[in-house]
């Protein structure tokens, strides 16, 4: 706080906040390019929500883990070290793109080791930020972390597209690059230490993960976010088709698809950067109701698209108004969770969330195989419609919330 008593953001959850900026920069490239690789390798759809698959699994198995171990030791030196591995899994990818593949198969088991390192990465990451920042200023550091975030979303696509194009190993190494120097600038931040390390065993870490289930169930307004999420999402993967559509229905090239992935940095970025400016104060529950319905609406405008602009401007939309929808469940969540437990909720909240965007892949993949493109991306925008619907009867509770303020826990 400063001599005028405002409140004042640390300047380490600025390094944070660049850390979030090079992680999403080397994570959503290089899947860009992956998909593009894949793609190009099988010429099948279903093989893009493979790498969704081969994202989620970790994610899902390990969540009992890394929630647990994320409430029990040093969070920035664990999101260190899976940041290291990150890092190591961007290298094998360069060096397997140099030897010209023939195969997919080892794409796929670098994606899995891949998403084993996330899992770690995520709920140390996430808590981390609220770990430093005092309570009056989380929703600001929330909409600065979205920004960052979105950042990486715009540029690591375009950049990456460049890259691949110049040569196609290049991207994995920049990945590798951006990845290496988030861990150095990481070492430079305060430890984050929740409780003595512990020895976690199976068992405790099962219980762990229950109770942090237990404790969102039990949170009807809790339960509501974090499932709306999770069926939105699941639903609106249509993202995870972009190489597909670049090539079979738009016509256009790596550079193209780059631009395309980006456009959902650029919507979420603009949303993200005003939010920042001027946080949402009232009427949150219905506000992120109302993003999640014109989420679905964008989707369906995007799988009807043939039009490189039209369907541009169709994931700039979903992707502002999943931007929001983001910023208040990432409020929310942490503000409803006591500080013993966020790593637990937070992890899990990553299985339901963040995991959901790579089984939402895996399901397009598979409705396209079975449906087409079309068909499957309009499926899924009209299944989003229909989960606002029924959240929106379902859970009072969530709909309701006016401030931020009323969902702070006290314990």
């Amino acid at each position: 706080m400063d001599d005028q008593g405002i409140v004042r953001i640390p300047r380490q959850i600025y390094a944070v906040l660049f850390v979030f900026f090079l992680t999403t920069f080397a994570v959503v490239g290089q899947i860009t390019i992956l998909g593009k690789q894949v793609y190009d390798l099988t010429g099948r759809e279903f093989d893009l929500g493979l790498i969704g698959l081969a994202e989620f699994a970790p994610t899902f198995l390990l969540a009992p883990f890394t929630g647990s171990l994320a409430d029990r030791m040093d969070r920035r030196k664990l999101l260190r070290w899976a940041m290291i591995g990150e890092g190591i899994v961007s290298v094998l990818l360069f060096l397997y793109a140099r030897s010209e593949p023939t195969s997919v198969l080892p794409i796929f088991l670098l994606v899995l080791t891949f998403g084993i390192c996330r899992a770690f990465a995520a709920p140390s990451g996430r808590a981390l930020t609220i770990d430093l920042a005092p309570l009056a200023v989380v929703p600001r550091v929330v909409a600065l972390g979205s920004v960052s975030m979105q950042a990486g979303l715009i540029v690591g696509p375009v950049i990456f597209g460049f890259l691949f194009v110049a040569a196609e190993p290049l991207p994995y190494l920049a990945s590798a690059l951006a990845l290496g120097i988030g861990v150095v600038i990481l070492s430079l931040v305060s430890s984050s230490n929740v409780r003595k390390l512990e020895t976690v065993g199976t068992k405790r870490a099962i219980r762990d993960a229950f109770e942090g289930f237990r404790f969102i169930r039990n949170t009807p307004m809790l339960f509501g976010a974090i499932s709306l999420d999770l069926f939105a999402v699941l639903f609106g993967g249509a993202v995870a088709l972009l190489p597909a559509i670049a090539e079979d229905r738009l016509g256009v090239g790596a550079v193209g698809l780059g631009w395309l992935r980006a456009s959902v940095g650029l919507g979420a970025g603009v949303v993200a950067v005003t939010l920042a400016i001027r946080p949402l104060q009232r009427h949150i529950g219905r506000i992120l109701l109302l993003v999640v319905a014109i989420f679905g609406v964008s989707t369906i405008v995007l799988g009807l698209s043939r039009n490189y602009t039209v369907a541009f401007i169709a994931i700039f939309v979903l992707a502002a108004a999943d931007a929001v929808s983001m910023f208040i469940r990432a409020t929310l969540v942490p503000l409803a969770t006591p500080e013993n437990m966020r790593g637990r909720v937070l992890a899990l909240e990553n299985v339901f969330i963040g995991g959901s965007n790579e089984l939402g892949a895996f399901e397009s993949g598979v409705t396209a195989a079975l449906l087409g493109l079309t068909g499957a991306i309009v499926f899924g925008g009209v299944g989003t419609l229909a989960v606002v619907a029924l959240w929106w009867w379902k859970f009072p509770v969530l709909r309701d919330v006016d401030r931020f303020s009323d969902v702070q826990t006290k314990t």
